[in-house]
């Protein structure tokens, strides 16, 4: 894994990410710029290409605790996930594979 600083310039903030790391299969697959702008939505509330039952249940996570999980697909259609652990210790972009 690689770990990245996702930088300070990012929209309203909804938790704290922890440590960012992307996966190796993802370093190597997707862009750098489409995983922050990936990390930029998934750290606003976000989430991207979820159902309404895991969006819900993500809105859960924020006010009572518990892990955070988005999906994104870059421009290539490249399925990611974006997971803030439940402690919001780490924060990882990865591939559904590395999951």
């Amino acid at each position: 894994m690689t770990q990245m600083n996702p930088g300070n310039d990012r929209p309203e903030t909804k938790f704290w990410l922890g440590q960012f790391y992307v996966t190796a299969a993802a370093s190597r697959t997707l862009d750098l710029e489409d995983i922050l702008f990936a990390l930029k939505r998934h750290h606003s509330g976000d989430w991207g290409d979820l159902c309404a039952e895991d969006i819900a249940s993500n809105e859960y996570a924020l006010q009572n605790g518990g892990r955070l999980f988005s999906a994104y697909h870059d421009p290539k259609g490249v399925k990611f996930w974006i997971i803030t652990e439940a402690d919001r210790s780490v924060t990882t972009a990865l591939l559904p594979d590395d999951y």
